[in-house]
Order: structure tokens, then C-alpha cells, then sequence
């Protein structure tokens, strides 16, 4: 043979090798993927809403879970997190709305302090979204000192319940606000929202005056100039948390507060649906995994990611605060809570049952 034809030969056995390589390649590919793709689909589901079999006084509660790379679940548990003198939810012996789940948000500081409650509702019906923010001075009846809805998660967390006592506490007091007690937990430490702020490239915010506060004790030290600004993670919590200055002229009402957090939630979220989020999704698994709990299960939590997607834009997210009447004034300013106002806004929004919420299932204190 001669050097040509040996020449040619070898480049069609070149030619054709790298053919059926790259054919075996994709092939692999397309299997590996159909294969992570079927187990995706098949792991990824709406939850069950949590159900109390019997009506005792000790609901149970699932195991808290951390969301992690695909094809992983890993389970904890806080220990023994039974609340012996929390009645059971209404939600769970009436009839539920169709694919209509409910949440309870805790934003914690450092992991111990809950400045942040909410109530938040997904119906899968009409791919809508609901959000109550709660006053975290709202007066409840419980028998302390002082008797804020602050105070639920450091109460929870005493005689050893940990952190699933502190959330149980706060799902409790929660429900005696707007009669029912929310299907899901998710509480996030203040870190989470940094970093998370932070990973989008910041948050744009018009901050109407220049915010300057110190408090040592908290090595907390806040200093925001007036105008338009895109916020760092840093500063775009000191704005969520801002309530007075240094010099006690600007200070601003727990409702404006609750203004200024639902701003930034609003911006945060307008971020997290662009699509250069995509890209972002290994690292808001980590901030996840370490700074966010839930008693949602991966799958579940894919599920709601999955979900939001279908919601129409920010016009499908709904942003409200629970009605008050007012403050009770020194020495403990406490927030009345609206009955009449809280019926309204809760039976448009938050219901997660076919029947309105009535009277009787909230206790509120007069």
C-alpha cells in the first residue's frame, strides 16, 4: 500500500471513529438526560397538606428539610418539638380549596429573634399569589409579660422545644390572628437575604431621606443616603429594618417599616424572574441549604419554583398588611388588630378553606 492510500485510509478510520464516537456521546447524553429529567418529573410534585388524624392537642408536624443538589434529600429533625397546649388547625378538618396552600414566613436575626412574620398563600388555580405581612407588635392573648407576636419564637424555643418549638409557637399565635393555622413553615435567617441580594447584582430603592442610625449593643450601624440607589445586600437590610434615627426626628411607624420590607421583596423578586437567574441557581441552593429551613420536602419546593414561573409578573403577587386599629399607647404599644378589617382581607386572600373565616375562629384581644 502506498504512503498516500495508508494517508487515507487512516483519516477515513479517524473520520469515522470520531463519527461514531460523537454519535455514542450524544447518545449517552440524551439518556443521562431523560433519565434526570423523568427522575425530576417524577420528584417533583405539590405537597400534601400536612393532616392531623385525630383531634387531639398535639399536631403533627413533618420533618424540616434543606434543599440540595439534584438527586439529593437530606432530613432533619430538631428533636422532640411537641406543642402540647396548641390546638389543632381548623384547615385541617374543613373543606380545602383546590391546589390552595398556605405559609408562614419568619425572617430570623442571627437565628434567634423573628422581626419578620408573614403569612403568605399560592392558589394553583389561578396562579396567584398572596402575601400578609404582620405587625411583630400585634397584641395576642397568651399568657407573658408582654404579649407582642414578637415574642412567639423566643417563648417556642424554651424548655428545650428549639427551633421547631419557636415556629410551632409562632404558627399558633399566628392562628388565633387569622384563624387558621398556615400549612407550611419557611424561615430565613437575615444572612440568606444578604447573600441573595447580593448574588442578583443588588436592588434598585428609592429611600426618601437619609437614614443614619447606631446602636452598638447591636453592632448595628446603618447609613443610607437619600434618593434613588441600588442597594447592596448590607444596606438593603438596614432599609428593611430602619425604624428611627440617630437624632429620633426621623423615625418612621411599624407600617412604614412593613412598607419599606415589602419594596425590597418586590425588587428581590423582580430579579429572581429574570432569566439571568438560571445561572444563579447553584449558589441559591448553598444560601439555601444553609441559611433557610422549611418543612417543605425538595420535591416540593421544586414543585413551587416550578410554580412561580406560571405566576402572570409582579401583578400576580399580592402585598398586604394586616388591619389594625391603632396603637394601645404606652407603656407597651401594642397594635390592635382589626377583626372586621383582618375577616375581609383574609376570606379575599388567604383562605385556604371553601367556608369563610368567622369570628369565632380568631381570637383576638379587645
Amino acid at each position: 500500500m502506498t504512503p498516500e492510500k495508508r494517508l487515507l485510509k487512516n483519516k477515513r478510520a479517524a473520520k469515522l471513529f470520531m463519527k461514531t464516537f460523537l454519535i455514542s456521546f450524544l447518545t449517552m447524553l440524551l439518556v443521562i438526560g431523560f433519565g434526570v429529567g423523568w427522575y425530576a418529573m417524577s420528584n417533583i410534585r405539590p405537597p400534601d397538606i400536612p393532616v392531623i388524624e385525630v383531634a387531639n392537642s398535639q399536631p403533627q408536624e413533618r420533618a424540616s428539610t434543606r434543599l440540595q443538589a439534584p438527586g439529593e434529600l437530606r432530613e432533619f429533625t430538631s428533636g422532640d418539638a411537641s406543642d402540647e397546649e396548641l390546638p389543632p388547625s381548623l384547615t385541617q378538618f374543613e373543606e380545602r380549596k383546590s391546589l390552595f396552600f398556605t405559609f408562614l414566613i419568619v425572617g430570623l436575626t442571627e437565628g434567634l429573634n423573628a422581626n419578620t412574620i408573614m403569612v403568605a398563600a399560592y392558589n394553583g388555580e389561578t396562579n396567584e399569589g398572596y402575601i400578609i405581612s404582620i405587625p411583630r407588635d400585634s397584641v395576642v392573648d397568651v399568657p407573658r409579660n408582654i404579649r407582642k407576636l414578637s415574642g412567639a419564637y423566643a417563648t417556642g424555643r424554651l424548655g428545650g422545644r428549639g427551633h421547631e418549638g419557636g415556629i410551632n409557637q409562632i404558627k399558633y399565635e399566628v392562628s388565633t390572628l387569622i384563624g387558621f393555622r398556615p400549612d407550611f413553615y419557611i424561615s430565613v435567617d437575615y444572612e440568606a437575604f444578604t447573600r441573595m441580594v447580593d448574588d442578583i447584582g443588588g436592588i434598585e430603592i428609592y429611600v426618601p431621606f437619609h437614614m443614619r442610625y447606631d446602636d452598638p449593643l447591636q453592632n448595628l450601624h446603618i447609613n443610607i443616603p437619600a434618593g434613588l440607589q441600588t442597594l447592596d445586600g448590607r444596606n438593603a437590610l438596614h432599609f428593611a429594618r430602619y425604624r428611627m434615627g440617630n437624632d429620633r426626628r426621623q423615625t418612621i411607624s411599624d407600617y412604614q417599616r412593613i412598607e419599606h420590607q415589602q419594596q425590597v421583596l418586590s425588587a428581590v423578586a423582580q430579579e429572581l424572574m429574570t432569566p439571568a437567574s438560571i445561572l444563579r441557581i447553584p449558589d441559591f441552593i448553598d444560601i439555601f441549604n444553609t441559611y433557610v429551613d422549611s418543612n417543605l420536602a425538595t420535591g416540593e419546593l421544586l414543585w413551587f419554583a416550578n410554580q412561580a414561573r406560571s405566576i402572570g409578573g409582579m401583578d400576580a403577587l399580592h402585598l398586604y398588611t394586616l388591619p389594625m386599629l391603632g396603637t394601645s399607647g404606652a407603656p407597651n404599644w401594642y397594635e390592635l388588630p382589626d377583626e372586621e378589617g383582618i375577616l375581609e382581607l383574609v376570606n379575599r386572600t388567604v383562605n385556604p378553606v371553601v367556608r369563610d373565616i368567622l369570628a369565632g375562629d380568631l381570637n383576638i384581644v379587645r
